[in-house]
């Protein structure tokens, strides 16, 4: 009888404590959905957000500027941003801080046709530049030509907003800087024609993470980021082990990005993923604000600690 009674309590106070709910938790995305952002999406199809008792939503931004700005006004958890994006906008006295990586290595880079005009940085000398975005890619493209002994007086640079590859593919310029090696060299690929990458790290721009979380400067001890980077290292693992299932996953979340670039995409990105995404390289983020300051994009140096964290 007594045990019986036991096991009649024991019920009744399983089903008098209701499930604890799993914490919600916003992250704003860069862009639109794409294989970049594949750790993140491999943590909600494969559950790794769930086992950490997280509820994660994902938003794409109406305007890529918007996502850390938003999270530094407390209209989001995380957003997901550029580490030269992040240097400019601690100048600028946004209350941002780093607390993880998610690429690890620069994706931006110059692309020209392989069989066009330039077969090497100085054969840029008097040809036509498309660029997308002017501040970090001028800096960029400037320290890049400097190798070579050339400068902005040597080249001609033409907006051509955001048509990268086909101002490239119509001869509307020579090269083009902005474009990512992941995927405007296999959109060029696929449309019958064959590019040719220089990487800004080959070329005289202190490495750099492309893509980084960052979270309200405020809100870092906020215990829901610790679990989120878990899940995003438990994702990034999985992922590495297991690509075609994760990218099973990816592709029933978004059907529509079953194709050949996104897939392409998808084994190309892969080796770019951090796999100690909480990890911080001080070394890296003072390089790179060096940089930034040497040329003229923010006006000092301050300590990495007061923008990037390693959460443990």
């Amino acid at each position: 009888m007594k045990t019986l009674l036991s096991s009649l309590l024991a019920a009744a106070l399983l089903v008098a404590t209701p499930a604890v709910a799993a914490e919600k938790l916003t992250v704003l995305l860069d862009w639109f959905t794409n294989p970049d952002h594949a750790p993140v999406i491999t943590a909600k199809t494969k559950g790794f957000f769930e086992a950490e008792g997280l509820d994660v939503e994902l938003i794409e931004p109406a305007d890529p500027a918007m996502p850390p700005k938003l999270v530094a006004a407390g209209q989001g958890d995380i957003a997901i941003s550029y580490q030269p994006t992040l240097h400019a906008q601690i100048h600028e006295g946004l209350p941002l801080k780093r607390i993880g990586t998610l690429v690890a290595t620069p994706l931006n880079s110059v692309i020209v046709l392989e069989d066009g005009p330039v077969k090497e940085l100085s054969d840029l000398k008097g040809k036509k530049i498309g660029f997308s975005v002017s501040g970090f890619e001028d800096a960029m493209l400037g320290q890049m030509l400097k190798t070579v002994g050339l400068g902005f007086d040597d080249v001609e640079l033409i907006n051509v907003n955001f048509a990268l590859s086909p101002s490239l593919m119509s001869g509307q310029v020579d090269a083009v800087i902005g474009a990512y090696r992941n995927f405007e060299l296999t959109q060029i690929e696929i449309e019958g024609k064959k590019g040719k990458a220089f990487y800004p790290e080959e070329n005289g721009v202190p490495v750099f993470d492309e893509l980084i979380y960052v979270v309200h400067k405020d809100q870092v001890e906020d215990p829901r980021y610790a679990k989120f980077m878990a899940a995003i290292e438990a994702a990034t693992i999985y992922l590495t082990n297991h690509p075609d299932d994760a990218w099973e996953a990816f592709i029933g979340a978004y059907p529509n990005l079953d194709d050949e670039l996104n897939s392409r995409a998808w084994v190309d990105t892969l080796p770019r993923f951090a796999k100690r995404p909480s990890a911080l390289d001080e070394g890296r983020y003072q390089r790179f604000a060096e940089f930034m300051a040497a040329n003229g994009l923010i006006d000092e140096v301050v300590p990495v600690e007061s923008y990037a964290v390693e959460i443990r």
